[in-house]
């Protein structure tokens, strides 16, 4: 997968655009800014969206290549990334350190996934912040991006188990138009989840 990715950021275009997810636009407002953790971030368009708005943030993917063009982002836009290069599976998330954990389409198969959540609710403060927007099993019959495997794909049942020890504050399936970049366009079905550590 690794080389994968490196392929799809090796453009000098950006695969998923410049501008943020417009869910984690929608949740961050009114959120007072702090520590922040991105897996999976790619390019870097959500890590150098929320470091402009005061967000201490750190970031990591597998993508060399995704790392270059975050760094290339965030000096444009004149802030600091903390972007590391490492597997979901092997990221040292630690406990009680970030008030907010970001997934903007962070695929993983079931056991990853069931792993990758789990150290996420530990690496989360009391009162962080958790947001994720995922494609659902229904994006299967969509052609604006995504996981062609059902087993990358989540539901909101999936989401409520392996967040079950933090409070919903959203959880949905929907249909939604997508604008990011060259590989999401059009019309897709996601799942959107936003949670709190009590």
């Amino acid at each position: 997968m690794k080389e994968f990715w490196n392929e799809r950021y090796a453009s000098d275009d950006y695969a998923y655009g410049k501008d943020p997810n417009e869910f984690l636009k929608q949740q961050l407002k009114g959120e007072t800014p702090g520590s922040m953790l991105l897996p999976c971030e790619g390019e870097g368009r959500n890590a150098v969206y929320a470091a402009r708005l005061g967000w201490q943030v750190t970031a990591f993917d597998q993508s060399e290549s995704g790392k270059n063009k975050c760094s290339q982002l965030a000096q444009v836009c004149n802030v600091k990334v903390d972007y590391h290069l490492s597997d979901a599976g092997y990221f040292p998330y630690g406990e009680h350190q970030y008030d907010c954990i970001v997934l903007i389409y962070a695929h993983f198969p079931p056991a990853v996934r069931e792993y990758v959540h789990k150290q996420c609710v530990k690496a989360l403060r009391p009162g962080g912040l958790l947001l994720l927007e995922a494609f659902h099993p229904n994006q299967l019959h969509y052609k604006s991006g995504g996981p062609k495997a059902t087993d990358l794909l989540y539901t909101r049942e999936q989401l409520l188990e392996d967040f079950q020890q933090l409070h919903t504050l959203l959880a949905e399936e929907k249909e939604i138009e997508l604008a990011e970049g060259p590989f999401h366009q059009g019309k897709a079905f996601v799942v959107r989840f936003a949670a709190r550590k009590q």
